[in-house]
């Protein structure tokens, strides 16, 4: 599957973002907004809807953009056929020539929970901002937050990529406001400095499966079948995974702290531990039992070259490209992911412009858009480069931490999300 710019000489620069306050937005026409009919309409149902648009300067180069089209609320049962809409759409439009500020990535206290948008926009003195990355959501699992793929953070890498073709990434240098979107791939490793023995990793900041045919093995590394080797920072939660395994703590320097034969500790600033299950229990032993050992990880583009992970770098994981190279590009599905669902996209346009938009779904109201309504909707956008993040009961717009969509069913806490600060990026903040 084709994706977007292949690497990191292909960011597309999106300049400085805006640097004034932004008044909160009801659902509702904005005070002292432009309401008219649309030249250029959505390419959504019959072609004689209405279609109505009120924009608002927000500041200098920022738009707020609430679209709707159709005049007549759905039938509670054809919102997932009818041709007459109702759509509710919000866009959020930063000029990079005339504005200032910067974009970036944010996730709440630790990367294991989840945050309301609203929330999240908030903590972060943000001014506006819509939730971003897929994550395991799951409300039973421990660690509901955990990243489906890519989070990656000021320059720090805290979940990686997946293999699924599936996933895309939309990375964004809050330096320079340059967006990437495409497909990343990632290895890391583990080497002993002394010995030279290495041992693969898997994962960052994810919960290690043990093996089935192991479940019982209190000590795992009588186990025969393979496992996983998972590194885990203090950004994860206030304590790592617990269960059967192999876990060794590292300081700054890689060497050992302390080696158990079991899962769950918690983590100082500057600390590492690395977890096995199965029998990579034996091999993290063997590569962690003399001396020190270094890590390694790598981003790589489409074209397999490195992107560097450098301060101000930010990056989540949507499910397929929309649009690149102005062309849709979405794949054909079916099933409920493809079906008509509430959406949150987010792209560039060919001169650079940022666009982070929501689509109300679910709703007679508003009922939402097929995967391929969606990348027709950011085609007309105008995205030279556009992508799927993660939608359904998640997607939400805020600014200043009130809500300007209306999501499916009350906000729901979400992994992370893209925010937009007023002034310049300073790292750490």
């Amino acid at each position: 599957m084709t994706a977007f710019t292949p690497d990191l000489s292909g960011f597309r620069r999106a300049g400085a973002l805006a640097a004034a306050a932004l008044a909160a937005v009801a659902l509702g026409v904005v005070p002292g907004a432009r309401a008219e009919a649309a030249g250029d309409t959505l390419p959504l149902g019959d072609a004689n809807l209405t279609e109505v648009r009120a924009s608002r300067t927000l500041a200098e180069g920022v738009t707020l953009t609430r679209i709707e089209r159709g005049s007549e609320p759905a039938p509670a049962d054809q919102i997932n056929t009818t041709t007459r809409g109702p759509w509710v759409v919000n866009v959020l439009t930063i000029d990079p020539h005339q504005a200032r500020g910067h974009l970036k990535a944010t996730y709440g206290p630790n990367l294991s929970q989840v945050e309301k948008t609203t929330d999240l926009v908030r903590a972060s003195g943000a001014l506006a901002g819509v939730n971003a990355a897929f994550f395991t959501f799951t409300a039973s699992q421990l660690y509901p937050g955990d990243p489906v793929g890519l989070g990656l953070y000021d320059s720090k890498l805290l979940s990686e990529p997946i293999s699924d073709p599936a996933e895309a990434n939309f990375v964004v240098d809050a330096n320079s406001n340059r967006a990437l979107m495409g497909k990343l791939s990632w290895s890391g490793s583990v080497r002993n400095r002394q010995t030279e023995a290495t041992l693969p990793l898997e994962f960052i900041n994810h919960p290690p499966v043990v093996p089935a045919g192991c479940a019982a093995l209190a000590d795992q590394t009588q186990c025969t079948l393979p496992g996983d080797v998972v590194r885990f920072t203090p950004e994860f939660a206030s304590s790592t995974p617990s269960g059967v395994g192999m876990e060794v703590v590292l300081d700054r320097l890689g060497c050992v702290v302390r080696t158990s034969t079991t899962r769950g500790t918690a983590l100082a600033a500057g600390q590492t531990s690395l977890q096995a299950t199965g029998r990579d229990t034996t091999a993290l032993l063997n590569v962690t039992s003399q001396g020190c050992v270094e890590q390694t990880s790598t981003l790589t583009d489409q074209k397999g070259e490195e992107l560097p992970v450098r301060p101000g770098l930010f990056g989540v994981t949507g499910r397929y490209p929309l649009t690149a190279d102005g062309q849709i590009v979405v794949p054909a599905g079916s099933g409920s992911f493809f079906a008509r669902n509430p959406r949150t996209i987010a792209g560039t346009t060919r001169d650079g412009k940022i666009v982070l938009a929501t689509i109300d779904g679910r709703q007679t109201t508003s009922v939402g858009t097929t995967m391929d309504e969606t990348a027709a909707v950011a085609q007309a956008f105008g995205l030279y480069d556009g992508i799927n993040l993660d939608g359904g009961g998640s997607t939400t717009m805020s600014v200043e931490g009130a809500l300007v969509n209306h999501p499916s069913g009350s906000e729901r806490a979400v992994g992370d999300a893209l925010v937009y600060v007023n002034g310049p990026y300073r790292s750490g903040n």
